[in-house]
């Protein structure tokens, strides 16, 4: 039997490397707390995304929440209904109302065009997602935020190593909030962090990682535990040298994918890189499948590479305004695009180690399908 192959798995370091890092953990005595270990990867994390201030926490979750208190946001956020559950929840549990915007076929980021119209005397934020590493329009979204006086936060969990002309995609916006899963292109197992250039948000985000504690006398806010902790970061330090060999990996594969399926009636693949300004990560490979076009479904092919042990996923489907927890406020919501590309799109099975032998035997599968 052929062996199973998933939508990604995580990419583990020289074994050996990671090993003398934990041995300097034990030497150190330090945990956590904002030990050595945390220190250099928030400076090497610094130099390698070109961006001047970054802060470490736990997992990208409880970034998110931690820049969402940190910047006061309250009332509306103007958010993508395309996205991971995360990104709703995190505004939700901070008493903070989603409001969805519409998103666009040609790179399911969100569709700048429709902010404006959604903006409110209660919006105080627009909450926009690089969706699989597709950089947003960041300058029209932030000039919209400029006009009226909203704060930028990036949900920019995929968006490690993109930059844009030269520059960091995360270093956009007020607060952009990486993730650093094991399922990341960079990981430290569970992890997150926040970027930004305004160095006084570093106090508040610090406190609401520690309790609200700034000091032993001292305690003005109410925070929760969200610190890394140095075995993590000790696995940053050994991911982050491999990123360029990482990426080139993906590309090949990617480029793989392409040459085999461009072209097929149906199938549509989404190409940031051909975007000459975009230096992209291919952290993820999503497709859009239309039935009328290709002959059966995005379910169908999806059940099928599943009998066949090609594990793809649905990401993003179901959409936010479907979950059982928000249906009721949103199910009415304008957002057609969202809920074509809810019905179309599938992540095809990408990650370091995947080969192009590999590669094929999910292709012919695909094709099978018709």
């Amino acid at each position: 039997m052929d062996e199973k192959i998933y939508v990604t798995r995580p990419f583990l370091p020289d074994r050996k490397a990671f090993d003398a890092l934990v041995d300097q953990i034990w030497q150190n005595d330090y945990l956590t707390n904002n030990g050595p270990m945390v220190q250099q990867l928030s400076q090497k994390l610094c130099e390698y995304l070109n961006v001047p201030n970054i802060n470490l926490t736990v997992n990208g979750h409880q970034a998110l929440e931690i820049g969402l208190k940190g910047l006061g946001i309250s009332g509306e956020v103007i958010t993508t209904p395309f996205t991971f559950a995360s990104t709703t929840h995190a505004l939700t549990l901070n008493g903070i109302k989603p409001v969805f915007c519409d998103i666009k076929k040609s790179d399911l980021t969100m569709d700048e065009t429709q902010i404006e119209f959604l903006i409110t005397e209660k919006t105080t934020a627009i909450l926009p997602v690089h969706v699989y590493g597709h950089p947003c329009n960041t300058q029209k979204i932030e000039e919209i935020a400029n006009r009226y006086g909203l704060k930028v936060i990036y949900d920019a969990a995929h968006t490690f190593g993109v930059r844009v002309r030269g520059e960091s995609l995360c270093a956009s916006g007020d607060v952009s909030i990486l993730s650093f899963h094991a399922t990341k292109l960079f990981h430290t197992i569970e992890g997150g962090a926040l970027v930004y250039s305004n160095v006084d948000y570093t106090r508040v985000f610090n406190a609401y990682k520690n309790f609200g504690i700034e000091g032993e006398e001292r305690v003005d806010y109410i925070g929760g535990n969200a610190k890394m902790n140095e075995f993590q970061a000790a696995m940053g330090l050994c991911n982050l040298p491999c990123m360029g060999e990482l990426i080139e990996e993906r590309r090949q594969i990617t480029l793989h994918y392409r040459e085999r399926l461009t072209g097929v009636a149906g199938i549509h693949f989404f190409e940031p890189d051909r975007d000459p300004a975009v230096h992209y990560n291919f952290a993820y490979l999503p497709v859009l499948i239309e039935k009328e076009r290709f002959g059966v479904s995005r379910d169908e092919v999806y059940d099928r590479l599943k009998r066949e042990e090609v594990f793809t996923r649905r990401y993003f489907w179901p959409i936010v305004p479907d979950f059982g927890c928000y249906r009721a406020k949103h199910e009415k919501d304008a957002i057609p695009v969202t809920r074509k590309v809810g019905e179309q799109v599938l992540c095809l099975p990408i990650y370091n180690g995947l080969s192009l032998e590999q590669v094929d035997r999910i292709v012919d599968a695909i094709m099978a399908c018709r």
